[in-house]
């Protein structure tokens, strides 16, 4: 209703499918985590992964500079905005 509402809206949802396609195709993959922590981990390293797509970076540069950088696992909100993928430092390191 809100395409005939507004001419600026997609009539389409193509867009919408194919960003939540790669969790459908992974959701597969994680019947077979044999644990609910292995499950949750494999989904924290996908987030990464998509997240750095999004914003225009090649993900094994971003997953290298981040575990480079970590220092534990425990980080401040600051050392957490350092090292994501919206950064400006991180933007020109990762590309």
């Amino acid at each position: 209703m809100t395409c005939l509402e507004d001419g600026r809206c997609s009539r389409s949802n193509n867009m919408s499918e194919n960003a939540v396609r790669p969790v459908v195709v992974g959701h597969k993959n994680w019947f077979f985590s044999d644990t609910m922590d292995g499950a949750e981990a494999s989904m924290g390293i996908y987030t990464i992964v998509e997240m750095a797509k999004f914003h225009g970076l090649d993900p094994y540069k971003y997953m290298k500079y981040i575990l480079e950088r970590r220092s534990d696992y425990k980080f401040s909100d600051e050392e957490l905005e350092k090292l994501a993928p919206w950064s400006d430092r991180v933007q020109g390191i990762c590309r």
